[in-house]
């Protein structure tokens, strides 16, 4: 039993890896249409900049997470927008980020 636990250990390992990549990355056939938000709210302050919605994975589906106004993490000062992107036959979601 002693000399097979580094190789059970070792694929138990692999298989956790994969699970958590396939996870961050999770395709679908048909990419959703943003809802269309009419109105946006004022800004709190001449510093706030506008993070655009986004698309979260929640339970074998994305769901749309509405924009918001944020002070921008420091030493950056633009959002840039998350993007749908074509996977081989699939959509995935590539979040916003602060730039």
């Amino acid at each position: 039993m002693k000399r097979y636990f580094p190789k059970i250990l070792m694929m138990i390992a692999i298989a956790l890896s994969v699970s958590t990549i396939a996870d961050a990355q999770l395709a679908v056939r048909i990419r959703p249409n943003a809802p269309v938000v009419k109105v946006r709210p004022a800004s709190p302050s001449a510093t706030h900049v506008w993070v655009s919605g986004e698309w979260r994975w929640n339970r074998g589906h994305y769901e749309y997470a509405d924009g918001y106004w944020a002070s921008p993490e420091p030493g950056k000062h633009r959002w840039v927008e998350g993007r749908w992107k074509n996977k081989g036959g699939g959509w995935i979601w590539i979040p916003g980020h602060w730039k």
